[in-house]
């Protein structure tokens, strides 16, 4: 495995600087009182189409060479990383294929094929999405930008992390959410680089709990079928992402499915600030009290913001 260095991350900090926004670090007294805390918040669901995984597909098609960017990319996506790609693509003018779950959020599919991808769907399992996708990339020739294992994917996912320790300040305790790991191990890697006695905590759904079980286990756990509210966190841990987080985590915590809700709508309702399960995983590991964080300044990455409102408007 190449290990990820802080020097990738500042490169990548370089390529996606023109196209990915500095999104706002935002807080709030209600959540501070709860958590006997104070809590920093930064806002991903702000980001280029909903959530951090922009910053990722950018750097890795800008890091791409012209003549392997110019024949396309492809992935595989529950939803996030699709609509990333897709945007990002289109931004570099390239070609973009996207792979995706079944049962992917309506919403993130149309989304996707809007930014000009073509989408294909496969079976919402770990080996139907590497089966669709290889027949993808055998077909069109495109370049593969994995969702969460790519070095350039993990280093751009990094950048987030560094804007919300200058924007806020020393943190004492950041978490975020765990499915594949490209978001938490770039964060890894750029906070304990920057402050290497920071705590930093993933957090994982109960409903795909496989890194915390992986980690336990010594041993890679690769294909499940997640049942999680937290869509954006139904991935396996990569072989990069799973050497990363094994070597450098602080900690993670499996939050019960039945928080992941309430903790959205508490900050749907409190902040005014629209995000999605996935996003909402760490703060519900904060409300419940498994993380004892009282007085301590704590960063939470809010990664994303994209829900299918369509039942609420029917």
């Amino acid at each position: 495995m190449s290990f990820l260095t802080w020097g990738e991350i500042e490169a990548a900090r370089g390529r996606i600087a023109p196209f990915a926004h500095r999104t706002p670090v935002l807080t709030s007294s209600i959540m501070d009182e709860a958590c006997k805390a104070h809590v920093l918040f930064k806002c991903e669901n702000f980001q280029k189409t909903g959530s951090f995984k922009f910053r990722g597909a950018t750097n890795a098609i800008a890091a791409l060479s012209p003549s392997k960017r110019a024949v396309g990319v492809y992935a595989h996506s529950s939803g996030n990383h699709a609509q990333a790609l897709a945007l990002a693509a289109k931004l570099h003018g390239i070609p973009a294929h996207v792979v995706m779950p079944e049962d992917s959020n309506p919403s993130k599919v149309e989304a996707t094929r809007s930014y000009g991808a073509r989408v294909v769907f496969c079976p919402p399992t770990h080996e139907g999405r590497w089966q669709a996708a290889a027949r993808v990339g055998k077909e069109t020739g495109a370049v593969f930008v994995h969702p969460h294992d790519d070095l350039h994917v993990i280093a751009g996912q990094g950048t987030a992390v560094c804007e919300l320790v200058e924007d806020a300040g020393d943190l004492e305790v950041i978490l975020a959410p765990l499915g594949g790991g490209g978001l938490l191990s770039g964060t890894l890697v750029a906070a304990k680089h920057r402050s290497p006695d920071v705590r930093v905590v993933g957090c994982e759904p109960a409903g795909a709990d496989d890194a915390a079980r992986s980690l336990r286990s010594g041993a890679r756990i690769t294909d499940f079928i997640p049942h999680t509210v937290a869509d954006g966190l139904r991935t396996p841990l990569g072989e990069n992402t799973f050497e990363i987080i094994r070597d450098l985590v602080d900690e993670i915590v499996v939050v019960p499915e039945n928080e992941i809700l309430p903790a959205m709508r508490f900050v749907w309702e409190r902040m005014k600030v629209v995000i999605e399960p996935s996003s909402a995983v760490p703060v519900a590991a904060l409300l419940n009290r498994q993380i004892d964080v009282a007085g301590q300044r704590v960063g939470v990455i809010l990664s994303g913001g994209n829900v299918d409102l369509a039942g609420l408007f029917d």
